[in-house]
């Protein structure tokens, strides 16, 4: 299967949310309501049940005018994703197609995913089970992968009515990404391709019209070298070592019942 991304050009977003709602509506998340916050964003920032966030940035021009620098804020679906590294029970993967998901059913709240991710994209949602008892458990963009399995495309490509957000073949969309930033250098110097290579890149590209930090983006995001080594080396040889440790256990057991059956049939034979 091809590689798909989802490109999403700030320079064409006209700030109307259809993103937002197109998110909520798919994916059934309840409304959040906040106070103002001094500015026309509607969310302070992503929540556990708030997955996509347009952000509004005010930045004065040399010749005294105003651009409006929009964002369309959500998980960027990591190669290298610091949230994967992080959690202890496997409960984050990636799909065959890019996208980073949480198993809900794996995932025992303990937060260390929300404390891995540098872009603050996933967070703890509180539950209440049936006997009262509180449970968490982490939340965040989907990419929505459970459309991608049909055929269609993310919720809020589809609801961009400026082409601002595109999902489709990797190549030619980074091509095309290519050619637009030489369009856009003129108007915006320190227009840049954000797909960090630290981690890789992303499953989510940005055209941003200014440097990452003007978004509120780490200009060259990692993973911990103690979540990979935590990860990639020793958790797996921790398994294969308490593997070892049961099956020597058991294989003890084994031995030790036989070497007691074999003790008594001895007994009973030299009474006879």
């Amino acid at each position: 299967m091809a590689e798909t991304i989802k490109l999403v050009d700030v320079t064409k977003c006209d700030g109307c949310r259809a993103c937002m709602v197109s998110c909520k509506n798919w994916n059934d998340l309840p409304s959040e309501i906040e106070d103002f916050h001094g500015s026309y964003q509607s969310h302070e920032k992503i929540t556990a049940n708030t997955w996509n966030v347009l952000t509004f940035n005010e930045q004065e021009r040399k010749d005294g005018g105003l651009d409006w620098l929009f964002r369309h804020s959500s998980c960027l679906h990591c190669t290298e994703a610091a949230c994967e590294k992080a959690c202890p029970e496997s409960a984050i993967s990636h799909t065959e197609f890019g996208s980073v998901v949480v198993d809900y059913d794996t995932c025992v709240g303990c937060g260390y995913c929300v404390q891995a991710c540098a872009f603050d994209a996933i967070n703890l949602a509180t539950y209440v089970d049936k006997n009262g008892k509180e449970f968490r458990k982490a939340q965040k963009c989907t990419q929505c992968t459970d459309r991608l399995e049909e055929g269609l495309q993310p919720a809020c490509a589809t609801a961009c009515h400026t082409g601002a957000i595109v999902y489709g073949d990797k190549d030619e969309l980074l091509s095309s990404a290519e050619e637009r930033l030489a369009q856009i250098k003129e108007r915006y110097p320190n227009a840049n391709i954000y797909n960090p290579q630290g981690i890789r890149g992303t499953n989510t590209v940005y055209i941003l019209a200014d440097k990452p930090t003007t978004y509120g983006l780490p200009e060259n995001p990692k993973v911990a070298l103690s979540q990979i080594v935590w990860k990639d080396y020793a958790q797996p040889i921790g398994k294969m070592m308490l593997g070892a440790t049961t099956m020597a256990v058991i294989g003890s057991f084994i031995a030790t019942s036989l070497n007691k059956k074999n003790d008594s049939s001895e007994g009973d034979q030299s009474h006879e």
